[in-house]
């Protein structure tokens, strides 16, 4: 897999993530979970040079 088709998937999980944490009560498991992968994600786009803000609709 080549690093711009990794980056792809990121930023299409990033999103994905995002659609079910504002679905999701912030007090359940579930959104606890999905935080934490949303901020590993964040951190991988960040470092990649991934701006990032436009696509950041939770802002956590």
């Amino acid at each position: 897999m080549t690093e711009k088709e990794m980056l792809k998937l990121s930023i299409e999980e990033f999103s994905r993530i995002q659609r079910y944490m504002l679905l999701a009560e912030k007090e359940s498991a579930v959104y606890k979970e999905l935080k934490e992968r949303y901020i590993e994600l964040k951190v991988i786009l960040t470092s990649s040079g991934i701006n990032i803000t436009e696509l950041d609709r939770v802002k956590e």
